[in-house]
């Protein structure tokens, strides 16, 4: 995944069992609210966190070199 900002898929695993989380905790609040539902939603947010702590997932960013644009000139009329 060289050139690109996307890290790796145990992050994405994290990711994706928070974005669960929030997702069972926020129907959960919608139809109801659903008071046990909202906090199992809380616990599989910090099941996701504990992942994320364990996988470190902040450095696992992969840096691009910095990008040199072209200055254009810019043509005004009027």
């Amino acid at each position: 995944m060289a050139g690109s900002h996307g890290g790796s898929l145990k992050s994405w695993l994290a990711v994706i069992v928070i974005l669960a989380g929030f997702t069972v905790g926020g129907v959960a609040l919608c139809f109801g609210p659903n008071w046990p539902l909202v906090w199992a939603g809380a616990g599989i947010i910090a099941v996701g966190g504990v992942i994320a702590l364990l996988v470190d997932i902040f450095s696992d960013v992969i840096v691009d070199a910095p990008r040199v644009l072209a200055s254009e000139k810019v043509d005004r009329k009027g």
